[in-house]
């Protein structure tokens, strides 16, 4: 009742309720997975063959015997330690994706503001540098959707994901022939080079879904005060990791060939020939404005940094309070220790071998925490890598190793306090009080 009256409350004094509400779905739904993990350990390890090893069976007996840690552990900081390990895989995707993949696909500078007749000049000025590995050009214009299949756009509720295409100017472009790279036909058919008939436009797909458009919808576009209705001839699977020349919409050539417009282009060079290049175009053509990719690319680094470092700080709370959780855990069974210790002390067993199981325990713990934490949290981290960013996955084995080494350090820590004490503990005086 009361987790119901919290989350009712999250939800009704929210900013955003839809999200508030997905919110406290989401941990309700992490919780349960977590209780549900733990659970299929404590029962796992009950089925287990018995073990030959004592030091080892014990250790394994204290892990799902009733009133042990096991699910505190997996419950307390689990939730902790899988925050730690999906923002630590995103952060290594992400970085992997600005520091790797995107140095060697991504263009070096983009060029804006190139008029009409300066096209000629600037492709000259680009033949004339060495170190150029590719040159793409295409005309640029704006634009702002007012109509999708005939609706009005004030009239749609479009999906959060794709409600920036509707909210302002994009930038439009004309084509004879499909763009080069960064995007493949997944639906219809390309116009001829030659087509001169009534507009048709390419459009993104993933957008398309979202919208609900088909090929062969109608897309109004107002260019320069003047509505321009275009039939989805076909629609495009864009790359925009790629960071090529890409557009949402790709008209026909036509009516938008004539309009004002001006030229956009991106440059592939050599690292060591960058400057150069913009400085050869700065002297040629000093309204043309060069944007260095690698500028952005180390902005953007910048900002996951912090971004990273702020959700740690969320993760670090979460580990704190499963400490918490897990030290009470631990102090209500510590008198179940100091007699398991004295009865094994009395029957020959000796302090060291006793330590040595109660570390094993620990171990044993912190790795099924662990385990549970970094399934959780890399399979939400390739969610949002693979699904949702649409960007390559890989997984990283570091920060699985610094996870696991935490959860042994924390778990270590918190049970050798109790252990320590259980281990000094005289026989008599325990087994004459019981």
């Amino acid at each position: 009742m009361i987790t119901v009256l919290v989350g009712g409350l999250a939800i009704s004094t929210a900013a955003a309720p839809k999200l508030a509400a997905w919110y406290v779905g989401g941990a309700l739904a992490t919780f349960a997975l977590f209780r549900a993990a733990a659970w299929a350990v404590v029962h796992g390890l009950r089925r287990l063959p018995r073990l030959r090893r004592p030091l080892l069976r014990l250790a394994l007996d204290n892990l799902h015997r009733p009133g042990a840690p096991t699910t505190s552990a997996v419950l307390s900081l689990g939730l902790g330690l899988t925050v730690l390990v999906a923002t630590a895989l995103l952060e290594h995707n992400l970085g992997r994706q600005i520091a790797q993949v995107l140095p060697r696909e991504a263009p070096g500078y983009y060029f804006i503001d190139i008029q009409p007749g300066q096209a000629a000049d600037f492709d000259a000025v680009i033949a004339a540098e060495p170190g150029v590995e590719a040159m793409q050009r295409v005309p640029i214009l704006r634009g702002r959707i007012t109509k999708l299949a005939g609706i009005r756009v004030e009239k749609l509720t479009p999906p959060p994901d794709f409600a920036w295409i509707l909210q302002g100017d994009r930038g439009l472009t004309w084509a004879r022939r499909p763009p080069d790279a960064g995007s493949r036909i997944v639906g219809g058919e390309w116009w001829p080079s030659d087509y001169t008939g009534p507009p048709l436009v390419s459009f993104d797909a993933k957008a398309a879904r979202g919208f609900g458009l088909h090929v062969g919808d109608t897309i109004t576009v107002n260019v320069l005060g003047r509505e321009v209705t275009a039939r989805v001839a076909n629609l495009r699977q864009i790359e925009w990791t790629s960071l090529g020349i890409n557009f949402v919409m790709v008209f026909s050539p036509g009516m938008l060939a004539g309009a004002p417009q001006t030229e956009i282009a991106t440059v592939r060079v050599a690292p060591e020939r960058e400057l150069a290049l913009e400085r050869a175009v700065a002297r040629a053509l000093p309204n043309v404005s060069a944007i260095r990719v690698k500028d952005v690319l180390r902005d953007v680094s910048a900002i996951l940094a912090s971004l990273a470092v702020a959700v740690r700080g969320v993760a670090a709370v979460a580990i704190t309070a499963g400490m918490l959780v897990l030290g009470g855990s631990l102090a209500v069974d510590h008198h179940r220790r100091i007699y398991d210790a004295v009865v094994l002390k009395v029957l020959g067993a000796t302090r060291g071998k006793l330590l040595l199981a109660y570390l094993l325990e620990v171990g044993l713990l912190a790795l099924v925490t662990t385990g549970v934490a970094v399934a959780i949290g890399g399979i939400a981290a390739w969610a949002v890598v693979a699904q949702v960013m649409d960007m390559t996955w890989h997984f990283a084995i570091t920060p699985v190793l610094w996870t696991l080494l935490l959860a042994v350090t924390i778990t270590a820590l918190l049970g050798f306090t109790g252990t320590w004490r259980a281990l000094s503990r005289k026989p008599a005086p325990v087994l004459r009080n019981d």
